[in-house]
């Protein structure tokens, strides 16, 4: 999906009045392009491991050319899913309790559904776009989940499925963040996985999301101290359950929001009047901003 992005990406900078490339960095010659340039801004589309995670921004920092988006040290810290909940207890944003597993690390299934319930999240510690994330019941069902996880080289982490609305709020800006209008995801499946989000169909976006002023303001607060605490730049997404006890918890901090069609991002700048064109300026003018800096 992130050609995907790329390509609406695309056609916003270009009805902003950008000049652009395009350049898929899998693609050795692209490569040789982009270290050729020369380029002013790389406006990064890349979702998941070496586009989102801090790779592809060392590479930039090496070069000097400013990008869209955060740093290298916070790229890395949002996509470890497990370090990043760290960062969230210790600034006080209610993040479900966990537990991380590697390859070496028993799992304790029978204790794990003692301590959340019956109903538990087994995901990636370090994937990108709900690849690998299930929804699953009983001990069994946990132990295999978390296997098939570390089968693809990865930590797994186990958490409560916490029952709730599915909330999701952009943040924008560097040293001054300010939130977008909430958006409530009503996925047609069980959850809002790959399909959900990215399939024509595979969920609503209902922006702004019908919730209270209150359960409003809380949210986007939530948003914007999670987009500085893990020391997010440019812009950052963040994604929330609303319990029905009006408890608010975080879940995890995308970087590099997605830029399609159905992408949340542009839904949520739209509702704040900002058009997709005008969205990409802004993170160009962020992404400058810091260099200069």
């Amino acid at each position: 999906m992130s050609l995907a992005s790329g390509e609406g990406a695309r056609t916003a900078l270009e009805e902003a009045g950008f000049p652009v490339t395009v350049l898929d960095p899998a693609n050795k010659e692209d490569l040789k392009r982009l270290i050729d340039g020369p380029f002013e801004v790389a406006f990064i589309c890349l979702h998941g491991r070496n586009g989102e995670d801090g790779t592809l921004q060392g590479f930039l920092e090496v070069m000097g050319l400013p990008y869209i988006g955060s740093g290298v040290w916070a790229s890395a810290l949002a996509m470890n899913k497990a370090k990043a909940k760290m960062f969230y207890a210790s600034h006080g944003i209610p993040t479900p309790p966990s537990v991380t597993l590697g390859n070496m690390e028993e799992c304790h299934a029978e204790e794990m559904v003692a301590e959340f319930g019956e109903r538990c999240v087994v995901k990636p510690v370090g994937e990108g776009s709900a690849l690998g994330v299930s929804i699953v019941k009983g001990a069994d069902a946990v132990r295999e989940a978390v296997r098939q996880v570390l089968e693809q080289g990865n930590e797994a982490l186990v958490e409560p499925c916490i029952a709730g609305r599915e909330l999701t709020v952009a943040v924008l800006g560097n040293a001054d963040p300010r939130a977008l209008p909430v958006i409530e995801i009503v996925p047609q499946g069980e959850f809002y996985d790959y399909d959900s989000k990215y399939a024509p169909g595979g969920s609503k976006h209902l922006c702004p999301a019908p919730l209270t002023e209150a359960e409003t303001e809380k949210v986007q607060a939530l948003a914007v101290r999670a987009h500085c605490a893990l020391e997010c730049e440019g812009v950052s997404r963040s994604d929330f359950i609303l319990d029905d006890e009006g408890n608010c918890w975080i879940l995890e901090t995308n970087t590099i929001p997605g830029m399609t069609g159905t992408s949340l991002l542009p839904d949520a700048a739209r509702a704040a009047g900002i058009s997709f064109a005008e969205l990409c300026k802004m993170l160009v003018g962020y992404a400058l901003e810091r260099a200069r800096k």
